[in-house]
């Protein structure tokens, strides 16, 4: 059964959600932010700026949120995580009494630590039984080709992750549903940061069993992570965990890895962010995670190595020695 939603957010992630719902036979509106995008996506059916050589569904595009909101059962946020609060606070009173609020970002937001869950429920006042996020290996440009691809959502409520999940399945984009959104979530967000460590290696020049060592290990540093907040270990070996990983480190589409790669080959943080046209969530995610994983006693050697790197502080080249050896054997 198709209803009204609302995507905000028309960069690559949000348009490419926006498509994936209208192809599920909803009633899409979109919210673009500037109106020289609105006006061709509308007019075109096309984002070339973020998705080119995409033609798009028939969607209502706006650049008031108020006309975008009007009457959504259901309100996907595809803004990148950073901005989600800034986002939120534009949208006031705007959002229905009852609609259901999704987040689509991967991230932790800087200065807090929040999961974009927590954001959610704090920038808007919606009970965590109203949210729930999606999460998975969801390169957009691959989904807005159509090529087939499972997500996870997942809610503290299974209502509304079921109810959500339906909206959003369609013949190439397949939803499975959990009630572990602290896993869901963390899952989306670590494997940013191993991604960037696999590119790095790549910029390097090294092969695949060093990429084969960091992704393994990398694994277990987002599960050991995730389960001291309370995920579920299980969760981190499926799709919103191992399945991410993979599809995030081994893909060139994958900002990630591109960020890491340009780190590999010696660009330095500030050189990186320059050359990104689109924001890569793990280069922001590092220190907050770091500083969570301080709390809880968790070692993450390598989001540590990946963040010296970030600092200048540790050659790219050294990067897997640090990674893959440990000074005295220890268990898998």
């Amino acid at each position: 059964m198709s209803e009204p939603v609302a995507v905000l957010g028309a960069g690559s992630w949000g348009t490419t959600f926006a498509k994936v719902l209208a192809d599920a036979g909803n009633d899409v509106a979109l919210w673009a932010r500037r109106p020289a995008l609105a006006e061709t996506i509308r007019r075109r059916r096309r984002n070339d700026d973020y998705l080119p050589g995409i033609q798009l569904p028939e969607l209502r595009v706006d650049t008031d949120p108020a006309v975008v909101l009007r009457g959504a059962g259901i309100v996907f946020l595809g803004v990148p995580s950073q901005s989600l609060r800034g986002a939120l606070a534009e949208l006031g009173g705007l959002v229905e009494p009852d609609a259901l609020v999704v987040s689509l970002a991967k991230g932790v937001e800087n200065g807090t630590n929040l999961r974009m869950s927590e954001v959610v429920r704090q920038g808007l006042g919606v009970p965590a039984e109203r949210i729930a996020v999606v999460s998975g290996p969801n390169l957009a440009t691959e989904i807005a080709r159509e090529q087939p691809t499972a997500a996870v959502v997942s809610s503290v409520s299974i209502e509304t992750a079921n109810r959500v999940a339906t909206v959003c399945t369609n013949r190439y984009f397949r939803t499975f549903v959990n009630t572990d959104v602290i896993g869901t979530e963390f899952g989306g967000v670590l494997k940013n940061l191993i991604a960037v460590a696999i590119g790095i290696v790549v910029g390097v020049g090294y092969g695949d069993n060093t990429k084969a060592s960091i992704l393994t290990r990398g694994l277990a540093e987002m599960t050991a992570f995730a389960v001291a907040f309370g995920a579920q270990p299980e969760t981190l070996s499926g799709l919103a965990g191992l399945g991410d990983l993979i599809a995030t480190s081994e893909s060139p589409l994958s900002r990630n890895n591109r960020a890491g790669r340009l780190l590999g080959q010696g660009y330095t943080k500030d050189d990186v962010l320059r050359t990104m046209d689109q924001v890569a969530e793990g280069l922001t995610s590092v220190e907050p995670v770091l500083a969570l994983a301080a709390e809880r006693g968790v070692e993450m050697p390598i989001v540590a190595q990946v963040a010296e790197v970030l600092a200048g502080t540790l050659d790219p080249r050294d990067i897997a020695p640090h990674l893959t050896t440990d000074p005295a054997p220890v268990g898998e």
